[in-house]
């Protein structure tokens, strides 16, 4: 592996760690509770998302992605069906969880972060543009780039699939995620450049936050009318029946 994809892996796993040292600083600057918890992950990702980004602008791909890359015109489209993929699979897996496994819908990882944007909105920035971008760089760039040269397309997308799923650190849900590792995987295989899953998961991520953050209250909103709805419904269906 090149120095400086091992540079970029070192970063990622030190901006993971990097709160038990920030959230010190930034309690005695005057931030409390959420709003503590949120800055401190705004600025340890900030950080380490320029240094990530700067490390992977002089690092070339392996030489399998150097060749036969997507046109611009292919770049957009691929980028866009990607985000549909990867709703996609993750729909699967969540289904596969659920009917298999009876693992609940819903990620509890996923309301945490939307209670700690709704605090500190710039995490929003954090959650839809740096993070999605880091995790690419990582998990697709270096260690699927890395891996497919010697094992292949699918042994190297389960795996790196795998290990940005164990990130994740939510392990009933480890299907979902890996789906969508193997999904942002096939994007960079077929298309030959990191942007199109960088896209595809800025999409995904971008998409969340809007949905559960800015529009959150509206949803919530939503899903007790349409909850009110069928629970007339089943009533009055229930009147018929007696």
């Amino acid at each position: 592996m090149k120095k400086n994809y091992w540079l970029i892996i070192i970063v990622f796993i030190l901006t993971q760690l990097s709160p038990v040292v920030f959230i010190p600083l930034l309690a005695l600057a005057g931030f409390r509770g959420t709003e503590l918890y949120g800055m401190t992950l705004f600025v340890c990702f900030t950080i380490g998302f320029i240094i990530i980004a700067l490390l992977a602008r002089k690092t070339e791909p392996q030489r399998e992605f150097m060749e036969n890359r997507a046109t611009a015109s292919e770049t957009v489209v691929w980028s866009i069906i990607g985000i549909f993929m990867a709703f996609a699979g993750q729909t699967i897996a969540a289904l596969i969880e659920t009917n298999l496994f009876g693992v609940e819908v819903g990620s509890e990882n996923t309301q945490v972060i939307v209670d700690i944007a709704n605090a500190v909105p710039l995490m929003i920035i954090v959650v839809a543009v740096f993070v999605p971008i880091m995790e690419e760089l990582v998990f697709r760039k270096v260690i699927f780039g890395s891996l497919y040269p010697r094992f292949g397309f699918w042994i190297s997308a389960l795996a790196s699939g795998l290990i940005f799923a164990v990130v994740h650190m939510e392990f009933e849900h480890l299907l979902v995620y890996a789906s969508m590792g193997v999904v942002f995987a096939y994007l960079y295989w077929k298309t030959k450049r990191i942007i199109v899953p960088i896209l595809a998961h800025v999409g995904v991520n971008s998409f969340v936050m809007i949905v559960q953050v800015i529009f959150g209250d509206e949803m919530q909103e939503i899903i007790e009318q349409h909850a009110a709805i069928v629970q007339t419904v089943q009533a009055i269906m229930r009147g018929f029946l007696l």
